[in-house]
């Protein structure tokens, strides 16, 4: 069944027809359309396809089937932002390295269903077409007939039904089942109706289900569908467990299951893995190295222009490693950075736009939906040390750090007056925006701040320069970070000082980004500093409001399946959560959902479980002016729009 001409709000989800309506009405410019819908809406047809030199050369050699062959029978059509571009040119960027995968995953990862780039719609991307059932149990998914893996292989429902029977029901592979996979604890069973056709089938209603194909439940080669026919060539089930210990064991492996996981179903594996076969625009090449990741295009994308050009335009991409934020800073301003805007903060702004002439680029900005760009995330499953976890887990104590900090200032000096002073919370324009929240324990009060630390109990030593735990010892916290920039180094420089003026003495301890992660699922982290973006769909993505950074062992018990981690005390703040958020994933109706998670917010105003400081801060990205189809003044957010994702950089071209 084809995507139905109607556009259908993320958060409202109606359950009165069979049809779940997913899809645009109108032709928008850089938005996605099964090619028969776009057909429909404009009235034109698409009859011939085209490739990019490259490819046809490959064609005539014999190398490749034509592209008629390499496309499915209807492919998505990208609409160009502002003109049908040129094939050809290499996209020069920079990372960090393998932590920093996002920066190459933002731009190339598809999903069973995509959002719009405001975050408001859902679109055809590897599925055809989505059904439900009256009762929002059953889904009826289709993937797109002809479909093929980045090596040429067809897509199917054989892909579906190993992965669901050989990784995700497989313990070695899955030792935990994802709960967006298992709402109430049971996972859904699933139905394959023929090659192209499967359902899902949960045994209570799941509204929410759709938020998660367009996101961490429906990533194109990790969940749903993927490579089965070589992912195979590794599994015990279809070699034997002894072929495949010594594959794993020739590879520098333990374990088989660690083997295929690492090369196969990481969201780095398609990154460290050439052979992996993947459904994104640019696939990783032979050619990669420590110093420079390079991708090359997939002869086998599935999207093409209103031309029938097949996409994307541009042949490859480099991420040049730099070490730091200073140097990627300076690529930028040299010019040696075509299009990026990952890891530059408001803070280059100036230096940015003073060398715009210099380095050939223009400016653009793009709004960030982040509700505080460093906040603070205060560990509530700390307990390496005791009497500092009670602390952490004091309501006073959060709320005493949030009012001994000087937002207005953070905001003029590290911030250059952009964005504005606010609590990490909801920003204005998104659906639950709570203005109480905004401003919730904001306003600079040390004066109150002593009080509530007072109250606590956490006297003053006897000269009145720090304060001291109930045992007696120096009061000290530990504040961690990860991706050095100018704004957060000056703003946790300024928060020590707010802190220790009210006797809180603080260790700041910047760290790699793959140590912050590992410290964090490991509960270890006393406070860990991370933004507080997911702004625009809190209901499809929940992670931060249910304690991904300030309560990990929680969140892991959670998604889990409550098999794992660490559960919520009965009868605190923090078990009233998860128990509301029960009720809203299988909350069929959108008014009763709303309640709910004005109930979820009021938590967050009492308890300030993460202090913000500044945040709805423009997002600064440099563009060189001869690269096109980059369009000014998105959103800019995670994870459900992934920018730069919702700015389609497959139909990004150079002039």
């Amino acid at each position: 069944m084809m995507f139905r001409k109607v556009l259908w709000s993320l958060l409202v989800v109606i359950f009165t027809a069979q049809i779940l309506a997913i899809g645009l009405n109108e032709i928008v410019p850089g938005e996605y359309y099964n090619l028969t819908d776009y057909e429909r809406l404009t009235g034109k047809k698409i009859t011939k396809f085209n490739e990019s030199p490259m490819l046809k050369e490959m064609v005539e050699k014999g190398l490749l089937p034509p592209v008629e062959e390499r496309l499915p029978k209807n492919p998505v059509v990208v609409t160009p932002y502002e003109s049908i571009g040129k094939y050809g040119g290499t996209w020069n960027r920079a990372w960090y390295g393998l932590s920093d995968e996002w920066n190459a995953g933002r731009i190339c990862y598809e999903f069973m269903v995509i959002s719009d780039k405001a975050g408001k719609s859902l679109l055809p991307d590897v599925l055809e077409s989505l059904e439900v059932s009256k009762d929002g149990r059953e889904y009826t998914m289709r993937i797109r007939r002809g479909l093929k893996w980045s090596d040429g292989e067809p897509v199917t429902t054989k892909d579906v039904e190993f992965w669901y029977h050989d990784i995700l029901l497989n313990e070695s592979l899955t030792p935990s089942i994802p709960s967006v996979f298992q709402p109430g604890g049971k996972v859904f069973k699933l139905e394959i109706v023929d090659d192209y056709t499967f359902k899902v089938i949960f045994e209570e209603p799941y509204p929410l289900f759709p938020f998660a194909l367009a996101g961490d439940g429906g990533r194109a080669g990790i969940e749903f569908v993927v490579p089965s026919h070589y992912i195979k060539k590794f599994h015990p089930k279809y070699i034997g467990l002894e072929q495949a210990e010594k594959i794993a064991k020739e590879n520098g492996y333990s374990s088989w299951y660690q083997f295929v996981s690492d090369k196969c179903l990481q969201t780095n594996s398609w990154l460290v893995n050439p052979d992996l076969p993947i459904l994104f625009p640019w696939k990783l090449s032979k050619e990669s190295s420590e110093r420079a990741l390079i991708l090359e295009r997939n002869p086998y994308y599935f999207k093409v222009d209103p031309e029938g050009n097949q996409l994307p335009y541009i042949d490859r991409i480099i991420f040049h490693y730099v070490e730091n934020q200073q140097m990627l800073l300076m690529k930028a301003i040299s010019g040696e950075i075509d299009m990026q805007g990952r890891h530059l903060t408001v803070a280059d702004y100036s230096i940015l736009a003073a060398n715009r002439e210099k380095g050939g680029y223009k400016l653009i900005l793009a709004r960030q939906a982040v509700g505080s760009a460093d906040t603070l995330m205060i560990n509530q499953n700390y307990t390496d040390d005791p009497v500092i976890g009670e602390i952490l887990r004091d309501p006073r104590f959060r709320q005493a750090i949030s009012l001994a900090v000087n937002r207005e200032e953070i905001w003029q000096l590290v911030y250059q007056g952009l964005g504005e002073p606010r609590q990490a919370s909801f920003v204005k324009g998104v659906k639950y925006y709570d203005p109480e929240w905004e401003k919730a324990f904001a306003e600079y009060n040390p004066e109150r701040a002593n009080q509530l630390l007072d109250e606590m109990g956490l006297k003053w030593n006897p000269s009145r320069t720090y304060r001291l735990r109930p045992d007696g010892k120096k009061l000290e916290i530990v504040i961690e970070y990860t991706t050095p920039s100018q704004t957060r180094e000056k703003t946790m420089e300024m928060v020590k000082s707010y802190l220790e003026k009210v006797g809180i003495s603080v260790i700041l301890k910047p760290i790699d980004r793959s140590l912050y992660v590992t410290r964090l699922e490991a509960g270890q982290l006393q406070i860990g500093v991370w933004e507080f973006d997911r702004n625009i769909d809190p209901v499809g993505d929940p992670a931060h409001i249910l304690g991904s950074q300030w309560a990990p062992l929680t969140w892991q018990w959670y998604n889990s399946g409550k098999k794992t981690g660490m559960p919520p005390e009965e009868g605190t703040d923090m078990w009233k959560l998860y128990e509301i958020w029960d009720q809203i994933v299988k909350e069929v109706a959108p008014e009763k959902r709303d309640e709910l998670m004005k109930e979820i917010i009021n938590l967050h105003k009492k308890n300030i479980w993460m202090v913000g400081f500044v945040g709805a801060l423009p997002q600064p990205i440099v563009v060189k002016e001869n690269f096109k189809n980059v369009p000014q003044g998105l959103l800019w957010d995670f994870p459900l729009i992934r920018s730069p994702k919702n700015f389609r950089p497959e139909q990004f071209y150079f002039e």
